[in-house]
């Protein structure tokens, strides 16, 4: 960028949940600012429960939005920003985005959508028509439905942080063979998901020495113990609600490979592109391929290792916070940004 840029963040922080260290938006910010930009970032979910006299998500709505979008417009005339980016804030709508518009008439407005389906989502569609850009986390299907709707719309992919997803020293009740985190997400009528995903969790959940977290009626996990159970399994499943769209992983696959672990991925369009097959992870195709594979590389561990540590100087390397930020700008300021995978460019 030509010179230092004020980059004010629209969002839904979760600073006071378990899910805090997962957050895309925290990692980009600490790249931001390691490139030399100020950032500010106004929590418009929680803003909600600062005006709000009475804690009622439904009353808050009606009550107070127009409360805290007035506490927006005034954080924006104040920092006066270079470039607003959005995140799909619950209560977050056309009419907020009109408000910024008119409080920060110069700014540069873009979100990020890491999301499937954006067409199910609530005014998702409608919002990201009204801004200069959206980034998604997919260069398939659901990133045509914001193009079809006008929306300029380039693929950038889930951001690491090297600085704490990394591989941790464990204790022995961390270790596991094979480990799964998330849900198992059977098909239904609004999310036609990939059925793969529940039968090989299924299979998985008769064997020994496997670990789930947040399905099967397991807890789910958060914090820092989030990377010390990617640390301490030999094997974990990356496996998308959907395995069709073209670059598309949830940002588990990123968790687990930072983390050092072996990865076995569902292989989806153009998935190369990102990680290298046999090099960085191993893909599967189908769920006879998914356990013969897990199988031989529990039983190889000079391979698995090898595999898996080069997984994690990849993502560290070309997937950390610092990297998807300046991506980010480059896209913003010259309309395109420089990788092996983005070959779309600014559309």
């Amino acid at each position: 960028m030509s010179r230092a840029k004020r980059i004010f963040i629209v969002e839904d922080m979760k600073e006071f949940t378990d899910k805090f260290l997962l957050s895309g938006i925290r990692k980009q910010v600490k790249g931001f600012i390691r490139l030399g930009h100020d950032v500010h970032r106004f929590d418009y979910g929680g803003a909600f429960w600062q005006v709000a006299p009475i804690k009622s998500t439904i009353l808050s709505r009606r009550w107070c939005k127009g409360r805290v979008d007035e506490l927006l417009v005034q954080q924006l005339k104040s920092y006066e920003p270079d470039i607003v980016h959005i995140s799909f804030a619950n209560f977050l709508d056309v009419n907020t985005i009109a408000l910024i518009r008119q409080a920060a008439p110069n700014a540069f407005l873009y979100a990020c959508d890491g999301d499937p389906w954006p067409q199910f989502q609530k005014d998702r569609i409608q919002i990201g028509s009204k801004l200069d850009l959206v980034l998604a986390t997919n260069d398939g299907q659901w990133l045509d439905e914001y193009k079809k709707a006008g929306v300029r719309g380039v693929f950038m992919p889930n951001p690491c942080d090297p600085d704490y997803e990394y591989r941790h020293e464990v204790s022995d009740s961390w270790k596991t063979d094979i480990l799964f985190t998330g849900k198992t997400r059977q098909t239904n009528k609004r999310y036609p998901a990939d059925p793969l995903r529940h039968q090989i969790i299924n299979r998985l959940a008769k064997m020994e020495n496997c670990t789930f977290y947040g399905c099967l009626g397991r807890p789910r996990i958060g914090g820092i113990n989030y990377q010390y159970a990617i640390s301490g399994a030999r094997v974990a499943l990356s496996i998308g609600i959907a395995n069709d769209v073209s670059l598309y992983h949830s940002d588990r696959l990123t968790h687990y490979l930072a983390c050092g672990t072996f990865v076995l991925a569902k292989r989806v369009p153009d998935s190369d592109l990102l990680f290298k097959d046999g090099v960085h992870l191993k893909y599967f195709d189908t769920v006879d391929d998914f356990f013969e594979l897990a199988d031989w590389y529990l039983k190889h561990e000079d391979e698995r290792i090898k595999i898996a540590n080069a997984g994690m100087e990849r993502v560290h390397a070309e997937f950390n916070g610092t990297k998807i930020a300046k991506y980010t700008l480059d896209v913003i300021e010259n309309g395109s940004y420089s990788a092996p995978w983005n070959r779309s460019g600014y559309k």
